[in-house]
């Protein structure tokens, strides 16, 4: 197990954190620069009562943008990977539940939103459901390996089977090989 997380887990984190910087940032970006941010896809979810759109229709952005930043960065890797999977889990739920109230929307997901003809509406709930739950998934595993390559993430202190402490995990999500003894 020391073997994956030392030399497997580093490199799957370092794609797994720059595919969803990547889909978060420009998710955020689209929607930061439409005239009313992803209101009107919020407000075709019929979730959340109307009041609430304008606040969230910009809040969703920016945060989509600020988790996009630590993760591309590789910092607060865990914390941003937790928000990241809550956030899609809930897009999941928002998703499935437009679906099963034979609802047809554009999720917003990339900008647009709102109201759509049933064209294919299985099809794309179904595409929409897979798709970000596979970004689920990549999110939960940063939060189980948040130490990855090319991250910011400060060294972090590790035991020794005594419970001493003299060795630390550098950013690079290995552990240093040759600790000073005494340390």
């Amino acid at each position: 197990m020391s073997a994956f997380r030392n030399t497997i887990a580093p490199w799957i984190g370092l794609a797994f954190r720059l595919i969803l910087a990547g889909v978060l940032g420009y998710a955020g970006l689209i929607k930061l620069f439409e005239d009313e941010g992803a209101k009107r896809a919020i407000l075709a979810y019929r979730v959340f009562p109307p009041d609430w759109a304008g606040f969230l229709g910009y809040a969703l952005p920016v945060v989509e943008v600020l988790l996009a930043l630590l993760l591309l960065v590789g910092l607060f890797t865990r914390w941003a990977a937790l928000v990241t999977a809550l956030l899609m889990l809930g897009f999941v739920v928002g998703i499935a539940s437009v679906w099963a109230r034979g609802f047809s929307i554009d999720c917003g997901c990339f900008g647009g939103g709102g109201d759509v003809t049933a064209d294919d509406v299985d099809t794309r709930c179904l595409t929409e459901i897979v798709r970000d739950s596979l970004f689920v998934l990549m999110a939960v595993f940063l939060v189980a390996w948040p130490r990855t390559r090319l991250g910011l993430e400060p060294p972090r202190k590790t035991h020794d089977s005594v419970g001493a402490g003299t060795d630390f995990e550098s950013s690079e999500g290995f552990a240093d090989e040759d600790p000073k003894p005494g340390s």
